[in-house]
């Protein structure tokens, strides 16, 4: 069930606006744009992938997740599985008396609006200390402020409060979420990480489509309406986006708005978004939806981005059929740069190598690329991306590159996610990795090679 499809003119926006917001993720060199889906009046305008992404390929959305999660929190409240003024601790009653005093006053909304109080983010401190479980590793560090008074950007607050619904469920957040939203909405197979075995992250680890998250944020901007039927729980929609906390010690302008449950206040309306470039903007006056994935250290950029260019282009009259039809070939054709080179090298190239934990090796005119976990037999030369599926050993990936003299470089676009390692293979023997946006695996997660979407569960 896909979201309906319309022309940007018939929708009342300037096909040249978001033409020239395309023209500014390619023209800024820290950006990497992977998807996007633009909607308006509830009908999708615009949607591009740049090759070797795909529609249909599952992506990383890193704490874009937690937007999915607080979605859950609505039903489970529904459904009296929790109550916003529940204690997190009163949830674990095996550990209760074990924690701080100040610890046991974190209630579900304080934690939702990552409110607990905590000067710095817990994820590595609560994993060090009970690598077991994480919700008793943080909430054995009493919060330095008073609960709700304090925001700080802290994973184990909102991977206790998934751990609270699916506890009370019997099932993981896809399991929980199938039903209840994921099948309402016509959202195909997702697969969320999971620490550990049946527990599914929440703050982190949700691989969906770039359809799916404007699904998410359409429903959202319909007050939890979809298709004439009311999918949220009658209210959440509004509990979600209201500002809890404020958020002004953040340095970037639309990091510094405020803080709802599980998503920004911005400049211009709200959004969930994820490391890395994974956004869902909801934009109310405009009454637009953007998703977008992407690979980015720089996420203000692409936001100042939209406000230049996207936001002046609503509410027009539109530009007619041939400016329409310009966007569409433009983002048909859209492609990330590959890096070039040769399929052979010198007559004194190498034809092994090893280092940085990684060993190569040349193979039947390509090269083996291993981590001691992982293999990955890559093509050389092409000229453009290959893109290689991957199996139940190695993950999708498409790899670019070639032989420059006797150097051989190559790039490894992960296709499940915003990161790409660039591999350089020297005359001496040597090899050296270089990660264009460095993987968060809060210790829980993949090899270096490895960087790939759990199987789908639901």
């Amino acid at each position: 069930m896909a979201l309906p499809r319309s022309t940007p003119s018939a929708q009342g926006v300037a096909a040249s606006g978001v033409a020239a917001f395309v023209d500014a993720l390619e023209a800024h060199p820290a950006i990497d744009p992977h998807g996007i889906v633009l909607v308006r009046h509830g009908h999708v305008v615009a949607e591009g992938w740049w090759a070797p992404f795909t529609p249909d390929r599952l992506h990383l959305l890193y704490s874009l997740s937690k937007t999915f999660l607080s979605t859950a929190v609505g039903f489970a409240v529904q459904e009296g599985l929790l109550s916003l003024d529940d204690a997190v601790a009163d949830h674990f009653p095996e550990f209760r008396d074990q924690l701080p005093e100040a610890s046991r006053r974190i209630l579900v909304r304080h934690a939702l609006a990552m409110a607990s109080g905590h000067a710095i983010d817990m994820a590595t401190t609560s994993i060090t200390t009970d690598p077991l479980e994480p919700v008793r590793g943080f909430l054995l560090h009493a919060p330095e402020h008073e609960p709700g008074t304090w925001f700080t950007y802290n994973q184990p607050a909102n991977y206790s409060v998934a751990a609270i619904v699916q506890r009370a469920a019997g099932t993981d957040l896809v399991g929980y979420l199938r039903p209840r939203l994921l099948d309402p909405l016509g959202v195909e197979p997702v697969s969320w990480q999971q620490y550990p075995s049946g527990r599914s992250l929440g703050f982190t680890g949700l691989h969906a489509t770039t359809e799916t998250i404007a699904k998410l944020g359409q429903v959202h901007l319909a007050d939890g309406v979809w298709e004439g039927e009311q999918v949220l729980p009658d209210g959440w929609a509004a509990e979600v986006r209201e500002k809890r906390v404020d958020t002004d010690r953040e340095g970037n302008p639309d990091w510094a708005q405020g803080y709802g449950f599980q998503v920004w206040m911005a400049r211009h309306g709200y959004r969930g978004d994820g490391a890395y470039g994974q956004f869902c903007v909801i934009l109310p006056e405009q009454d637009v939806v953007l998703a977008l994935t992407s690979a980015t250290e720089d996420m203000q950029a692409i936001l100042d981005a939209a406000w230049t260019h996207l936001l002046p282009a609503f509410g027009v009259d539109g530009e007619g059929e041939d400016a329409d039809r310009a966007l569409a070939d433009r983002l048909g054709a859209l492609e990330l740069p590959a890096t070039g080179g040769a399929a052979t090298g010198s007559g004194t190239a190498r034809t092994s190598w090893e280092g940085s934990g990684l060993t190569a090796a040349l193979e039947d005119g390509g090269v083996v690329l291993a981590d001691g976990t992982v293999t990955l037999r890559l093509p050389i030369g092409t000229g453009g991306w290959t893109v290689l599926e991957g199996d139940d050993d190695a993950p999708p990936v498409a790899v670019s590159g070639g032989w420059t003299d006797d150097v051989l470089r190559l790039d490894l676009q992960f296709l499940e996610g915003p990161h790409r390692l660039h591999v350089e293979l020297l005359p001496a023997g040597g090899i050296v990795p270089q990660w264009g946006t460095t993987p968060l695996d809060f210790g829980m997660l993949n090899s270096m090679l490895g960087q790939r979407a759990p199987s789908p569960l639901a």
